[in-house]
Protein backbone atom coordinates (compact mmCIF):
# COMPACT_ATOMS: atom_id res chain seq x y z
CA UNK A 1 0.00 0.00 0.00
CA UNK A 2 2.04 3.34 -0.86
CA UNK A 3 1.49 6.11 1.22
CA UNK A 4 -0.48 8.87 -0.49
CA UNK A 5 0.35 13.09 -0.24
CA UNK A 6 -3.03 13.43 1.46
CA UNK A 7 -1.72 10.97 4.19
CA UNK A 8 2.16 12.51 4.02
CA UNK A 9 -0.02 15.80 5.02
CA UNK A 10 -2.38 14.29 7.51
CA UNK A 11 0.39 13.14 9.41
CA UNK A 12 2.22 16.22 9.76
CA UNK A 13 -1.11 17.98 10.48
CA UNK A 14 -1.37 15.22 13.11
CA UNK A 15 2.17 15.22 14.51
CA UNK A 16 2.18 19.16 14.47
CA UNK A 17 -1.03 19.38 17.07
CA UNK A 18 0.05 16.30 19.09
CA UNK A 19 3.49 18.35 19.68
CA UNK A 20 1.61 21.51 20.17
CA UNK A 21 -0.84 19.66 22.57
CA UNK A 22 2.30 18.83 24.77
CA UNK A 23 3.93 22.06 24.58
CA UNK A 24 0.74 24.01 25.95
CA UNK A 25 0.32 21.77 28.59
CA UNK A 26 3.72 22.64 29.69
CA UNK A 27 3.25 26.17 29.69
CA UNK A 28 0.03 25.90 31.40
CA UNK A 29 1.81 23.47 34.40
CA UNK A 30 4.59 26.08 33.86
CA UNK A 31 2.32 29.20 34.83
CA UNK A 32 1.06 26.95 37.94
CA UNK A 33 -2.82 27.08 36.69
CA UNK A 34 -3.15 23.38 37.43
CA UNK A 35 -5.76 22.74 40.27
CA UNK A 36 -7.61 19.58 39.44
CA UNK A 37 -5.97 18.99 36.37
CA UNK A 38 -9.48 18.88 34.54
CA UNK A 39 -8.53 21.53 32.37
CA UNK A 40 -5.01 19.96 31.36
CA UNK A 41 -6.63 16.55 30.82
CA UNK A 42 -9.18 18.18 28.62
CA UNK A 43 -6.73 19.53 25.93
CA UNK A 44 -7.06 16.92 23.21
CA UNK A 45 -5.95 16.11 19.21
CA UNK A 46 -9.02 14.76 17.22
CA UNK A 47 -7.67 13.51 13.96
CA UNK A 48 -10.23 14.00 11.03
CA UNK A 49 -10.15 12.55 7.53
CA UNK A 50 -9.20 16.20 6.77
CA UNK A 51 -7.06 17.13 8.92
CA UNK A 52 -6.92 17.40 12.63
CA UNK A 53 -8.59 19.67 15.59
CA UNK A 54 -6.93 20.55 19.03
CA UNK A 55 -9.82 20.31 21.45
CA UNK A 56 -10.11 21.95 25.27
CA UNK A 57 -12.55 22.42 27.75
CA UNK A 58 -14.24 25.84 27.69
CA UNK A 59 -12.06 26.78 30.84
CA UNK A 60 -9.38 26.80 28.23
CA UNK A 61 -10.45 30.27 26.93
CA UNK A 62 -9.17 32.24 29.54
CA UNK A 63 -5.93 30.86 30.30
CA UNK A 64 -4.67 33.69 29.11
CA UNK A 65 -6.47 36.63 30.28
CA UNK A 66 -8.53 35.07 33.17
CA UNK A 67 -12.17 35.24 33.18
CA UNK A 68 -13.91 38.28 33.01
CA UNK A 69 -17.28 39.78 35.25
CA UNK A 70 -20.52 38.40 34.29
CA UNK A 71 -22.47 35.55 34.23
CA UNK A 72 -21.25 32.90 35.36
CA UNK A 73 -22.15 28.77 35.38
CA UNK A 74 -24.38 27.19 37.45
CA UNK A 75 -23.28 25.79 40.49
CA UNK A 76 -19.86 28.07 40.31
CA UNK A 77 -19.54 27.84 43.62
CA UNK A 78 -19.28 24.41 43.92
CA UNK A 79 -16.71 24.63 41.13
CA UNK A 80 -14.68 27.50 43.09
CA UNK A 81 -15.34 24.96 46.14
CA UNK A 82 -13.81 22.24 44.24
CA UNK A 83 -10.73 24.43 43.11
CA UNK A 84 -10.22 25.46 46.72
CA UNK A 85 -9.66 21.89 47.84
CA UNK A 86 -7.88 21.38 44.83
CA UNK A 87 -5.19 23.50 45.20
CA UNK A 88 -4.87 22.78 49.04
CA UNK A 89 -5.70 26.05 49.99
CA UNK A 90 -6.59 26.31 53.60
CA UNK A 91 -9.14 28.78 55.14
CA UNK A 92 -11.34 28.56 58.69
CA UNK A 93 -14.30 28.27 56.59
CA UNK A 94 -13.98 27.17 53.04
CA UNK A 95 -17.81 27.39 52.11
CA UNK A 96 -17.74 30.95 53.05
CA UNK A 97 -14.18 31.68 51.37
CA UNK A 98 -15.35 29.61 48.31
CA UNK A 99 -18.90 31.75 48.02
CA UNK A 100 -16.96 35.10 48.31
CA UNK A 101 -14.43 34.16 45.75
CA UNK A 102 -17.10 33.11 43.42
CA UNK A 103 -19.00 36.22 44.02
CA UNK A 104 -15.90 38.28 43.47
CA UNK A 105 -15.21 36.78 39.84
CA UNK A 106 -18.50 37.61 39.14
CA UNK A 107 -19.06 40.95 39.54
CA UNK A 108 -14.77 41.80 39.13
CA UNK A 109 -13.61 38.97 36.85
CA UNK A 110 -10.50 36.95 37.97
CA UNK A 111 -7.47 38.73 39.49
CA UNK A 112 -5.58 38.11 36.11
CA UNK A 113 -8.19 40.06 33.92
CA UNK A 114 -8.60 42.92 36.43
CA UNK A 115 -5.24 43.37 36.29
CA UNK A 116 -4.60 42.85 32.49
CA UNK A 117 -1.95 40.61 32.75
CA UNK A 118 -1.89 37.81 29.95
CA UNK A 119 -0.17 34.45 30.22
CA UNK A 120 1.09 33.39 27.02
CA UNK A 121 0.07 29.62 27.64
CA UNK A 122 -1.00 28.79 23.44
CA UNK A 123 -0.85 31.94 21.46
CA UNK A 124 2.65 31.92 20.34
CA UNK A 125 3.07 27.88 20.20
CA UNK A 126 0.02 27.79 18.36
CA UNK A 127 0.99 30.23 15.50
CA UNK A 128 4.18 28.61 15.28
CA UNK A 129 2.50 25.26 14.88
CA UNK A 130 0.81 27.02 11.42
CA UNK A 131 3.93 28.22 10.13
CA UNK A 132 5.38 24.68 10.62
CA UNK A 133 2.76 22.88 9.07
CA UNK A 134 2.27 25.34 6.41
CA UNK A 135 6.37 24.85 5.88
CA UNK A 136 6.22 20.93 6.12
CA UNK A 137 3.12 20.54 3.52
CA UNK A 138 4.68 23.22 1.41
CA UNK A 139 7.78 20.59 1.26
CA UNK A 140 5.33 17.72 0.40
CA UNK A 141 3.29 19.81 -2.40
CA UNK A 142 6.86 20.54 -4.09
CA UNK A 143 7.91 17.40 -3.81
CA UNK A 144 5.39 16.10 -5.24
CA UNK A 145 5.16 18.88 -8.35
CA UNK A 146 9.37 17.74 -8.71
CA UNK A 147 8.46 13.69 -9.34
CA UNK A 148 5.43 14.84 -11.22
CA UNK A 149 7.76 17.29 -13.62
CA UNK A 150 10.88 14.58 -13.63
CA UNK A 151 8.04 11.93 -14.59
CA UNK A 152 6.46 14.30 -17.62
CA UNK A 153 10.14 14.83 -18.47
CA UNK A 154 10.89 11.25 -18.82
CA UNK A 155 7.65 10.66 -20.91
CA UNK A 156 8.54 12.98 -23.34
CA UNK A 157 11.66 11.89 -24.02
CA UNK A 158 10.75 8.79 -25.21
CA UNK A 159 8.88 9.96 -27.60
Amino acid sequence: MSVTVKDNVLSVVADELDALRERIIANHEAAGQVASGRTRDSIRVERTEDGGKLWGRQAFGVLETGRKPGKVPKGFYHIIRQWVDDKGIRVPNPDSFAYLVARKIATEGTEMYRSGQKKDIYSTDTQKAIREIERKVLGIFDTEVEHINLNFKNEDSRI
